[in-house]
């Protein structure tokens, strides 16, 4: 019987479920307070460690005659939604970080350029997406409230840094809520949107199953008739050494 057992071993070997797959996450952020400008991101998560690509175009390109810091995080622990006119509470025209939070949070993680990527680098215009159009794509370490918010649906991607020509005077005139010495325009959210979990990423292999598999091929059926035929020639294989031992004994 050693023969079976080896082709039952193969097909069992050949059946061996397969590894979890990762998840994924995106958005194409919409515009506030004016803004004219666009981005997307992905973010996909294995483990504790997440990558990051975020596209960001047609932002305000110059601040001060250098070019304009544009700082963007993930924000969580609110009603993962981005903030309408209505949450202009002082009348400005304009949403401040601070009259969007009820929406969106607080900062769980800094999507850096580079270095890191805690709430404390919120505000490092070192660190920030630098001009009209740039692109973060990098790998870092997610964090316990990061990955809650997105499990819970209620990640939200900011950019912030407007353009004080396309705001309202009394917007173009105050003062920012999160640094005084610059102007609202530089620290309120340009772009916002929510992360949304995509089609998980399966590996060749069905989870459920167990059997291999190939998306648009037969190999997972070729993977289970092999083993049947392993079987079926081993036992037909030990039924002929069997009765040929008969005829002689």
């Amino acid at each position: 019987m050693a023969v079976p057992t080896l082709a039952l071993a193969a097909l069992a070997l050949s059946g061996s479920p397969a590894m979890a797959a990762d998840q994924s996450y995106q958005s194409t952020l919409g515009q506030l307070n004016g803004s004219s400008g666009s981005a997307t991101i992905e973010l996909h998560v294995t483990g504790n460690q997440a990558h990051v690509l975020l596209n960001v175009s047609g932002m305000p390109a110059t601040f001060m005659d250098m070019p304009y810091p544009h700082v963007q995080h993930i924000h969580g622990g609110a009603q993962g939604t981005c903030p309408d006119p209505s949450a202009d509470k002082d009348g400005d025209q304009v949403i401040s970080t601070t009259e969007g939070a009820p929406s969106y949070g607080g900062i769980v993680t800094t999507l850096s350029t580079s270095g890191d990527t805690s709430p404390a680098a919120g505000l490092d215009i070192k660190a920030a997406g630098q001009g009209a159009a740039y692109t973060i794509d990098r790998t870092f370490e997610l964090n316990a409230e990061t990955k809650a918010a997105l499990e819970a649906g209620t990640a939200v991607v900011v950019v912030h840094g407007l353009d004080p020509a396309t705001l309202s005077p009394a917007g173009a005139a105050a003062k920012s809520d999160l640094i005084p010495e610059l102007p609202l325009a530089a620290t309120s959210p340009a772009l916002c949107g929510t992360l949304t979990a995509g089609q998980m990423k399966m590996p060749a292999g069905g989870a459920e199953t167990g059997i291999a598999q190939e998306t648009g091929t037969d190999t997972g059926a070729l993977a289970i008739g092999g083993g049947l035929a392993l079987i079926a020639l081993a036992g037909g294989a030990y039924v002929v050494r069997r009765r040929t031992a008969e005829s002689t004994a």
